[in-house]
């Protein structure tokens, strides 16, 4: 038997230890043994836009109406059915929040696998590659799991908005600039010397001086102050998803807002499909593995990859800063916090791993 953590599907702040019969390996598999994953409200993300995205579909609960919300972290191969991956070899990666995951990897390069499980088949490659972690700390893992995935996005973001010419905005607003993934969107945007726009953070009034404190943003407005954002070409970014925050401020912009891109939900509980009145542009959802298979048709494999890794490398060498690791032991302990971050009562400066 092995544990998981099943999350109900219609009520996702609940969520429960229960156990599972342990899969038999087949013949070209590998069983991979869980020894660390983080839990941030990217986790919260995935299981809000479970049916939408189709992040329910990556780990079948086999209950219905309960699901398995992905998790980034490192795994070891404890049982080998594959001659491409040794017992022992440890894996960084997209799992299940449980014990252990069987996958079929097929190597792409020396240090890279692919899951060709058929149930993943027609899913994102990003989240079915698994790459080779060789020596370096816990202390390492905790910060990849922490902060690779997010910062990945943030870089995605940047290089868009990059890609697109800023939408001739002056001004560029990230919305829940707190979570990492803004944060890190924000440290990007601030990183060229010669740049068109301001950088304006929007967070809830407790976590302004937070995110004051970064100096990653030109100007820092809580939610109630969104009545004095300065009207002038500008484009939002949303990592909450915020029904009320979003029309407000589309109200304020109306015409001077170049384009609206939803990203996260971390404000889920708050989320609601954009009124047909809504001033201003429509909301357009922004998937960041689309901006990776875009930049591959136009540098080739391997490019915009290396600049993701430089990138959240680069942002993350700082992280001390603003950055305060907690580690939990044991898989029952994923629960309370889960359950936690998703009832927003997570602190912006911590960053939850489970150890098992």
């Amino acid at each position: 038997m092995i544990n998981q953590v099943l999350v109900d599907q219609a009520k996702i702040t609940e969520a429960e230890l229960t156990e599972a019969a342990a899969a038999d390996l087949q013949d070209g598999q590998v069983r991979l043994k869980l020894e660390s994953f983080a839990i941030t409200t990217n986790n919260v993300t995935y299981a809000a836009t479970g049916f939408v995205i189709g992040y329910w579909k990556f780990f079948s609960s086999g209950v219905d109406g309960k699901g398995i919300v992905p998790v980034w972290g490192v795994a070891r191969v404890s049982e080998s059915r594959c001659e491409a991956v040794p017992e022992g070899a440890r894996l960084y990666g997209f799992y299940p929040m449980a014990e252990e995951l069987i996958i079929a990897p097929e190597q792409s390069t020396a240090a890279v696998y692919v899951d060709t499980s058929s149930h993943r088949a027609d899913l994102p490659l990003v989240y079915n590659t698994y790459v080779t972690v060789r020596g370096g700390s816990a202390e390492e893992d905790y910060k990849r799991a922490l902060l690779q995935p997010l910062l990945a996005t943030s870089y995605l973001l940047f290089d868009w908005l990059m890609d697109n010419d800023w939408f001739g905005a002056e001004q560029i607003i990230v919305g829940s600039a707190s979570s990492k993934t803004g944060l890190g969107l924000c440290k990007f945007l601030a990183e060229p010397d010669s740049r068109p726009y301001r950088i304006v953070g929007l967070t809830g009034q407790r976590n302004r001086d937070f995110v004051e404190a970064t100096g990653a943003c030109d100007q820092v407005l809580s939610y109630e102050e969104i009545d004095t954002l300065a009207q002038v070409p500008s484009v939002y970014v949303d990592m909450a998803g915020n029904a009320a925050v979003k029309k407000r401020l589309h109200t304020r912009l109306e015409e001077h807002l170049r384009h609206s891109a939803a990203v996260g939900t971390s404000h889920w509980d708050q989320f609601a499909p954009p009124a047909p009145d809504l001033p201003g542009p429509k909301p357009q959802f922004f998937f960041a593995p689309e901006q990776v298979r875009k930049r591959r048709e136009d540098w080739g494999p391997g490019v915009i990859e290396a600049q993701i890794t430089a990138g959240w490398k680069r942002i993350s060498a700082d992280a001390g800063e603003w950055l305060d690791v907690v580690v939990h032991e044991g898989l029952e302990a994923a629960v309370g916090v889960y359950r936690d971050i998703a009832r927003g009562r997570s602190n912006p400066r911590e960053g939850h791993v489970i150890r098992l």
